[in-house]
């Protein structure tokens, strides 16, 4: 689950990590308000940022939702000096569609600002934590290119990319934090600072269950002070029903409709850009159908795992589901059967096929118990099922459909 940069400064305050001072406002009514907060509190800097879920707002562009050709603003992250200019950034933000690297063409609406206070300061550093499940450890990756996508920094300078390995049993050292703030080039009270911070945003990172925390930029302001300036934190979805505080944090309006409609069936659904539905049970066979899709010239719309227990009631949920993306103009239905059988997937498959008068063609490959039993039933149903033996005769018939 992700959640906004203000959701993640809210949830790193309570570990004493040091981030920004900022109001969060949801009506462009509130901006007068909010910028009168911070003036009292000395704040005569300010900076209006963009919520979305998505990086790369300070080099985005911002769009007339209703003219999607007019551009309001570029950048949807701005400094200024003055609160007259921070209420005309805010007024050309707010409604409007942002679109970056991430958000591709379709962009996304923006629906909260983070006005924040504008700090002063030398320099710029990236920050992240998250699991490296090749050696089953989490790893801190810190790099003096702040400011900078991590990715960028990966293909063009990789030795500027620190790494240091925390084994979860024993937690951060103290000495991996020294050299941590050493290959940094810190001195100093940046240097003290800087353990204090890691220190703080590590014991975050553990005690909330987040997959990912990326600080970018971690700035060293001009009196030494360490603070994150951009906060990005994801959590693991299976450990949110302790994170009942973090598991309210979640905007509906940042998820695809289709995955929040899945869920509710307890599907796990994940769209994608091609034509072909794909309907599996199991995530490790999901991905298998998709990479044979691919290899077969055609283009997977999606990943649908309906889970170990595919019947009736779950077939036709992914059926509504998949069919709701107008993009698929065909259905790859791949099910091995060896907790539930074959043949009773086969009459799921059926009856929701019947049920829904269901226009593009689907093609069948079940495996597993019952598996010709489950064939025979597909075949002798009156449907227009193409029944395939193997996994790759499926997907070069699904393809061959399309073309």
């Amino acid at each position: 689950m992700k959640i906004h940069e203000y959701q993640a400064k809210e949830v790193l305050k309570k570990y004493n990590v040091p981030v920004q001072d900022g109001i969060a406002i949801k009506d462009i009514s509130e901006v007068d308000n909010a910028i009168s907060q911070l003036k009292q509190r000395g704040i005569n800097q300010y900076v209006v940022k963009s919520q979305i879920h998505a990086g790369g707002r300070g080099k985005g562009k911002l769009y007339n939702p209703e003219k999607r050709d007019e551009l309001i603003l570029e950048g949807g992250v701005k400094f200024t000096t003055t609160p007259e200019k921070a209420k005309e950034y805010a007024q050309k933000m707010f409604g409007n569609i942002l679109v970056t690297h991430q958000t591709g063409a379709e962009g996304k609406k923006v629906k909260t600002l983070f006005i924040t206070e504008g700090l002063d300061y030398k320099k710029e550093l990236y920050l992240g934590i998250l699991l490296d499940r090749s050696v089953s450890k989490n790893v801190i990756m810190a790099s003096t290119e702040g400011g900078v996508e991590i990715e960028k920094v990966a293909e063009e300078t990789p030795e500027k990319i620190i790494k240091v390995w925390i084994d979860p049993s024993i937690g951060l050292q103290s000495y991996q934090a020294r050299k941590l703030a050493f290959s940094l080039g810190l001195e100093g009270d940046a240097f003290k600072n800087f353990i204090k911070f890691i220190s703080a945003l590590y014991k975050a990172y553990e005690q909330t269950d987040a997959s990912l925390l990326e600080i970018n930029p971690l700035v060293i302001t001009n009196d030494n002070r360490v603070v994150a300036l951009d906060a990005k934190m994801n959590f693991d979805d299976n450990a949110l029903y302790r994170q009942k505080e973090i598991a309210d944090f979640k905007d509906l309006d940042e998820e695809d409709p289709l995955e929040i409609e899945a869920s509710k069936f307890n599907l796990n659904y994940i769209k994608l850009d091609g034509n072909v539905g794909c309907m599996v049970n199991g995530a490790g066979l999901a991905m298998a159908t998709m990479d044979i899709i691919k290899l077969a010239g055609g283009e997977p719309a999606n990943f649908l795992d309906v889970g170990g227990g595919a019947n009736k009631t779950t077939v036709a949920n992914g059926f509504k589901i998949i069919l709701s993306d107008p993009n698929v103009k065909a259905i790859l239905i791949n099910i091995f059967g060896g907790i539930v059988r074959c043949d009773r997937v086969a009459q799921g498959v059926i009856d929701a096929a019947k049920e829904m008068h269901i226009a593009v063609p689907i093609v069948v490959r079940l495996e597993g118990t019952n598996a010709k039993e489950a064939a025979d039933l597909l075949n002798q149903s009156g449907l227009n099922f193409d029944v395939a033996k193997s996994l790759k005769e499926a997907a070069e018939k699904v393809t061959a459909v399309l073309k």
